[in-house]
């Protein structure tokens, strides 16, 4: 077929660097769009991008052509655009954007004639009145300075930039896509639903990527709780290996799972690069911008390391009518298009033979005939709805002007001759009207379209059409389909991107200085519980920690048992004296008048073993539950016994000894050597102690407490409070001194008497009573007070002194009173009357043995023994 060569080489002809699209009109809109992609350096354009740059330029093109063919909307007006390359650069973009101003810049040709005299005639240049574009932020920015010297209206269909928004620098910019601060504060809410507190940020340089980082930083600080841990930035020319440094910063703070990327898809697809090369497949969470979206150039064999990208998107819809359109088109019948032949090669991967370019071997050659959609995969660009809208807002903001500045005219009028770029602006932000996907499109005082957007996830496991997925809105604040989620390996659970795991229970926080989401567990030790998640507290002195340490629970309340082995013993030892004590006294009851009770002192040998009988019985009151009555008895009875005991061998020793000692000055008897005077000394003795517990009665009352300190040990599950009565440490040996103050001078005077007779007196059994009960008293006082901060406290002191007065009435009661008992019972024969002699014949006696040196022997002859007489 001759037509189609012919028609390839006239596509060829047009040349290699084509500048603009021309389409005449009654109005001209300007266009620009990112046709080719960025060069390398010192080149402006690199290769052509057939979604964002074909397929958005194509959409213009179809929204021209349906406002053209709609009757109702600028009637009998057609509209023209200029539709430039921009190359993804916004320097080119602000050199071929000169082209839409020049109209407006005076040029003084006053000087210029032409040879034959006249004035030169110079075309009228075409005049644009709105621009629609660009699609790159730094682009937009750029373009929109020039724009603004020259007030001609400019919508975007792309550039998100927060700063946009600022109308005091960018006076004439609008959008129909909602600004950076919307899509971050989504973003932001994504992170917190995934339940994220610890993220990086990626943002390509320029003002997209940097802005809406910027946007996304200031949103979560005024949101809280979220923390950034590293916030890196993809120069714009990046050099060998820079990509690869990104992956290993990012590393350095591997928590931070969760990578925020504000980029441009090339960025993208090269930090998906380098991550697949730093086999770190599964590990980066992304979530993208919409420069990322849906887009399957930025993930293409980068699909597996992309798996789980939550992505986000303004809320579009497919527009079948551009479908369509586009997949109609052909080398024939889209000749506008100057760029659609490069288009056709890249799309088919084949070559249109050109004139003096040699023909590529190992690329087929072009026939014409391939057809879009069929011979190759197609799927419209995201932002083909927001190119159509942006042209019909500009075409119903000049349908709005006419009406108004030109009703009933069927073109333009003079009003509308040139078209006035404020008051366009004017209309333009005034326009409310259904877009292409049937959502409203409209603008906010600083020409913002209303934060609508979809949010997507890249599914690659276990789905049967692996892809993005719809998996939620945000309009204003966020609704997310959780279970619709799945992450690497078809994995349904979220994974983690926090600085530091949630602590157990009974852990608090310590924070790391200047991270609000970084900090170490420490568990609360001790007594104490976890009050909040940072802070631990003590418990109440008589509380101990649960052992989750959640809060405090009353400690438990013990005392000394009766069955407990630190009880039997004393109480074993009690009875035994007890029963021991009470046949001692029936024995001296029963046996009263027989001479071995008489001489032993009968009234105060009643005394005396009455002393021992309460010593035997405070062991059942120091280990019966303590109660007021119980204390009282204990603060009575504990110095009691033993105050009367030791009053009554006090009182025994000292008669001996003033006896003899009289005895070797003088014949005549001490004082008060009588058993009546022996009874009032003992009970002025004894009278002492009580008038001391009488004054402890008065000031402090006997009652309980629970002591939460005695047994209070590292581990608390094993502290216990102890039901004790009031009576200190320092109490007790107060309440017991006196009492050790008489054993002690009954041993002195014991010593003093030692030499005495045994057979005249009781002075030697005594001294061994004495000698003994100290030795006992002397080991008591480093047990007792070197348990003082034991855990088992009251229990080795109970039994320490409980045993310890048990073996001082025992030793007192087996050296003074069993021998007579074992006599008088044993050997009656022996208890009979023994020879009277005067006080004078016994002291003569004893001063004569006492001057002989033969001591020792002075008891040996039991014939010559003198019994002093007792009853005087």
């Amino acid at each position: 077929v001759p037509r189609v060569p012919a028609l390839l080489l006239s596509w060829a002809q047009q040349g290699t660097q084509p500048h603009s699209i021309k389409i005449e009109g009654d109005i001209t809109l300007g266009g620009l769009f990112p046709v080719h992609a960025r060069g390398p350096a010192g080149v402006p354009c690199g290769e052509i991008k057939r979604e964002k740059g074909i397929h958005r330029m194509e959409a213009m093109l179809y929204a021209l052509d349906q406002i053209n063919s709609d009757p109702d909307l600028l009637p009998n007006i057609t509209l023209g655009a200029r539709i430039l390359d921009t190359c993804s650069r916004d320097t080119y973009a602000l050199e071929q954007s000169l082209t839409f101003v020049q109209a407006l810049i005076q040029k003084d040709n006053s000087d210029v004639r032409c040879s034959n005299g006249e004035p030169p005639i110079i075309p009228k240049p075409e005049r644009t009145v709105g621009v629609i574009g660009a699609s790159g932020s730094s682009v937009s920015i750029m373009v929109a300075n020039v724009l603004r010297l020259f007030a001609i209206p400019q919508i975007s269909y792309a550039s998100t930039a927060p700063e946009l928004s600022d109308k005091s620098r960018y006076e004439f910019f609008s959008r129909v896509v909602p600004p950076d601060s919307y899509q971050a504060q989504a973003m932001v809410d994504i992170v917190k639903a995934m339940g994220w507190n610890y993220v990086s940020t990626l943002a390509s340089e320029g003002n997209y990527g940097e802005s809406g980082v910027d946007a996304f930083l200031q949103i979560s600080r005024e949101a809280g709780g979220l923390c950034i841990a590293q916030s890196i930035k993809i120069p714009r020319e990046p050099k060998p290996g820079g990509f690869d440094k990104i992956i290993n910063r990012l590393m350095e703070t591997s928590n931070a799972r969760g990578v925020i990327i504000f980029a441009n898809e090339d960025d993208i697809r090269r930090v998906l690069e380098a991550a697949k090369r730093a086999n770190l497949t599964g590990h980066f969470l992304f979530v993208g911008s919409d420069s990322w979206g849906a887009k399957i150039s930025p993930i293409l064999h980068q699909e597996e390391v992309a798996e789980g990208a939550v992505t986000i998107l303004p809320k579009r819809a497919s527009i079948d009518g551009f479908d369509g359109y586009f997949t109609s088109r052909s080398l024939e019948n889209n000749r506008r298009n100057i760029w659609f032949a490069e288009y056709w090669e890249d799309d088919f991967k084949c070559k249109l033979t050109r004139p003096g370019i040699k023909y590529e071997p190992g690329r087929r050659k072009c026939t014409g005939e391939e057809r879009i959609a069929q011979d190759s995969q197609y799927e419209q660009e995201g932002k083909v709805q927001f190119v159509i809208d942006a042209v019909y807002a500009m075409a119903h903001a000049l349908h709005s002007m006419h009406r108004d500045l030109c009703p009933g005219s069927m073109g333009l009028c003079e009003k509308m001759d040139p078209v006035e770029g404020r008051k366009l602006l004017q209309y333009i932000r005034s326009v409310s009207f259904n877009g292409s996907a049937g959502t409203g499109v409209m603008f906010n005082e600083n020409g913002d379209a209303p934060g609508r957007y979809d949010i997507f996830q890249y599914q690659l496991s276990n789905t049967t059409n692996p892809g993005y997925r719809c998996i939620g809105q945000w309009t204003n604040h966020l609704r997310l389909n959780a279970e619709e989620m799945q992450w690497s390996g078809g994995d349904s659970v979220v994974p983690d991107s926090v600085c530091s795991f949630p602590c157990e229970l009974g852990e608090r926080k310590k924070m790391v200085k200047g991270v609000p989401c970084c900090w170490h567990c420490e568990l609360c030790d001790g007594y104490q519980y976890q009050l909040d998640e940072l802070n631990c507290n003590m418990c109440p002195f008589d509380m101990r920690p649960f052992p989750n340490r959640t809060g405090c629970r009353p400690t438990p309340i013990i005392k000394l048992e009766w069955s407990s082995p630190w009880a039997i013993i004393p109480v074993f030892l009690a009875v035994l004296g007890i029963l021991v004590t009470s046949g001692c006294i029936v024995t001296f009851i029963r046996f009263n008048d027989t001479p071995i009770v008489r001489a032993s002192g009968r009234e105060l040998s009643y005394v005396l073993l009455t002393g021992i009988f309460l010593i035997y019985l405070i062991t059942f009151l120091m280990i019966a539950e303590p109660s007021a009555p119980v204390c009282g008895l204990r603060r009575i009875l504990l110095g009691l016994g033993m105050c009367i005991t030791y009053s009554a061998m006090l009182t025994k020793t000292n008669r001996i000894y003033r006896i003899f000692e009289q005895g070797k000055k003088a014949v005549t008897p001490p004082p008060f050597i009588s058993p009546a005077s022996q009874l009032i000394i003992t009970f002025i003795l004894v009278g002492v102690q009580l008038l001391g517990i009488i004054i402890w009665f008065g000031v402090v009352p006997p009652h309980t407490i629970i002591d939460y300190d005695e047994q209070r040990p590292p581990n608390p599950e094993f502290a216990r409070g102890v039901l004790k009565c009031d009576m200190s440490d320092l109490a007790l040996v107060l309440c017991l001194s006196y009492s050790i103050v008489l054993m002690v001078t009954c041993t002195v005077y014991a010593i003093k008497s030692r030499g005495v007779p045994e057979t005249f007196n009781e002075a030697k059994p005594i001294g061994f009573t004495m000698y003994t009960t100290c030795i006992i008293w002397l080991a008591f006082v480093p047990i007792f007070f070197g348990t003082a901060q034991s855990t088992e406290k009251l229990f080795i002191q109970t039994t320490t002194l409980t045993v310890s007065m048990s073996l001082s009435a025992t030793v007192s009661l087996g050296m003074l009173y069993i021998p007579k008992v074992y006599v008088i019972i044993f050997h009656p024969e022996q208890n009979v009357q023994k020879r009277k002699r005067s006080f004078r014949a016994v002291a003569t006696t004893v001063t004569t043995q006492l001057s002989h040196k033969e001591d020792k022997q002075n008891g040996e002859s039991k014939g010559s023994a003198i019994v002093p007489d007792r009853s005087q």
